[in-house]
């Protein structure tokens, strides 16, 4: 069974290759993706942003890759 993830004010709250997996966010962002579909209005879009901290590059790639539908990436 897949441990909690937990937010804080601040986001995301873990250690890294603890918490913070690829695996888990791949889970954050197609929870996302099913808010999205379900509550909002899709055509919008969602925006996929990311900083300079460590890894913050590689989980946005993979976040826009798990909502982006293949004919748009």
């Amino acid at each position: 069974m897949a441990q909690p993830i937990k937010f804080g004010t601040d986001g995301w709250r873990g250690i890294i290759a603890d918490d913070f997996t690829f695996d888990n966010v791949r889970r954050v962002a197609g929870a996302i993706a099913g808010y999205v579909l379900k509550y909002e209005d899709a055509q919008r879009g969602v925006i996929v942003g990311y900083d300079t901290r460590f890894a913050s590059g590689r989980a946005a790639q993979i976040v826009s890759e798990v909502i982006a539908p293949p004919a748009f990436r």
